[in-house]
């Protein structure tokens, strides 16, 4: 294919717009540490020299892709929310499993979550990491106040911690809830050490119950000392 530059806005738009869904194409076809510029290069039918004129580097593209992964994830969580009724452990409880489940049925999402302290956020400059920061500083505020309506007795500040907690078991639940081929047959060789594998859904929705529910005791004394 011969290389046109876009010479428009709506091109330069456009352009960006076909590597990025390129990129989470391929992310359906292989984990982030397997997707390189080379890679997307090829795929998007351009050299990498023309790739670097849209994004500045590979990480560039995949923190664009998580930010609208998480925008997508936001919006689906908004539209499920169903009316918060009954007690405040029951609706922690079913929070958690929203949280968990929805996560769970977005694995370029949290492979993504899981690459962006150590990978996406390196090889990027101070402009990108700026743009994304406060692009995910909004996200962050939109999923506590989405968690402050399912528990509005945590306030905003435990709301925050819930969230935070909630992000980061899945960070760190995801590359361990998926082992490579060595520890697969390890796992199936032998019921004890099956048992150590991690169930990403079970171990987010579980820290994520949990923790509502310490959260919500916490401020219980001072509940009923203003009562």
């Amino acid at each position: 294919m011969t290389f046109q530059r876009a010479r428009t806005d709506e091109q330069r738009s456009q352009r960006r717009r076909q590597i990025l869904d390129t990129a989470a194409v391929m992310l359906t076809e292989m984990p982030v540490a397997e997707l390189t510029l080379n890679a997307l290069s090829r795929r998007v039918c351009l050299a990498k020299a023309n790739v670097l004129r849209y994004f500045e580097s590979r990480e560039a593209v995949l923190l664009e892709l998580l930010e609208a992964e998480v925008a997508d994830w936001i919006a689906e969580l908004e539209r499920e929310t169903d009316t918060v009724e009954g007690t405040a452990e029951e609706r922690g409880d079913r929070l958690a499993a929203l949280l968990a489940d929805s996560m769970a049925r977005r694995p370029v999402l949290c492979d993504l979550l899981s690459s962006q302290a150590t990978v996406l956020e390196h090889n990027i400059s101070t402009e990108v990491a700026i743009r994304h920061k406060h692009t995910a500083r909004k996200s962050l505020q939109n999923l506590v106040a989405l968690t402050a309506r399912h528990l509005p007795e945590l306030g905003d500040e435990d709301a925050a911690a819930l969230v935070e907690s909630t992000l980061l078991t899945a960070i760190a639940a995801w590359p361990c809830s998926r082992p490579p081929q060595p520890l697969l047959a390890a796992y199936a060789s032998d019921p004890a050490l099956a048992a150590m594998r991690i169930n990403f859904t079970d171990a987010v929705r579980r820290t994520t119950e949990v923790t509502a529910s310490g959260l919500l005791a916490r401020r219980q004394p001072t509940s009923e000392a203003l009562t």
